[in-house]
């Protein structure tokens, strides 16, 4: 079977981890004014992938992913995960999709990595982490898993940006594939940075995600 079809499952808006649901601050900047057009939007996003938790989340992939058969070290990665979350909308975003991906894929994709981390881990689980070993268990390659990641994050905050009315499907299929080259150099990146790689700079981002907590009128759960 080739890598790339669980993938396609995996981090298409099907599996069933609620990806929909969240904006990753977006509704936010949105409201403020901050992203208005497809270029804003584009530049939102770039400033994501290459600064924020794009990168880090990648970073964090990538490690999981290396570590797949040692769970005291994931377990470590997990712990980490959610203490970089910057606010408490973050954390939901990527608890609640982690532990989905986690529930779905025990029971539709099993493998041994997935099940020794289950039977040690009673807590949370961050999105990436929980991808990046998945992927290790079924022997998805680490480059593959984390373009497939950055596309998906891409994705989605597009879909998100065309229900809040910013762009249209056109457009925003415009700015995907603008970014596909983005995507890359940080799936490379991440893949090479190691823990010591983690940081970011996007403050509006993490300023909006806190401001969303208190925001009046709201579709989206960050």
């Amino acid at each position: 079977m080739s890598a790339h079809l669980p993938l396609l499952v995996w981090l298409s808006p099907s599996f069933p981890v609620g990806a929909f649901a969240y904006s990753h601050g977006l509704e936010w900047a949105f409201e403020a004014g901050e992203v208005a057009d497809a270029a804003g939007l584009a530049e939102w996003i770039a400033d994501l992938l290459r600064h924020g938790a794009g990168r880090n989340d990648a970073i964090l992939l990538a490690e999981a992913h290396r570590a797949a058969g040692d769970v005291p070290r994931l377990l470590e990665l997990a712990e980490l995960g959610i203490a970089l979350s910057p606010s408490a909308e973050r954390r939901l975003e990527t608890v609640t999709q982690g532990n989905a991906f986690m529930l779905a894929i025990g029971k539709s994709w099993p493998c041994p990595t997935v099940t020794a981390f289950g039977a040690a881990h009673d807590g949370d689980t961050p999105y990436p982490v929980a991808i990046g070993l998945a992927a290790a268990g079924h022997d998805i390659p680490l480059a593959d898993t984390l373009s497939a990641f950055l596309t998906g994050f891409v994705a989605n905050l597009v879909s998100a940006a065309i229900r809040l009315g910013i762009t249209g499907q056109t457009e925003g299929q415009g700015v995907i594939a603008k970014l596909l080259p983005d995507v890359e150099a940080v799936a490379r990146e991440a893949g090479e940075a190691g823990i010591a790689g983690l940081g970011g700079c996007v403050f509006a981002s993490d300023l909006g995600s806190m401001r969303h907590e208190t925001q009046y009128s709201r579709l989206f759960r960050s």
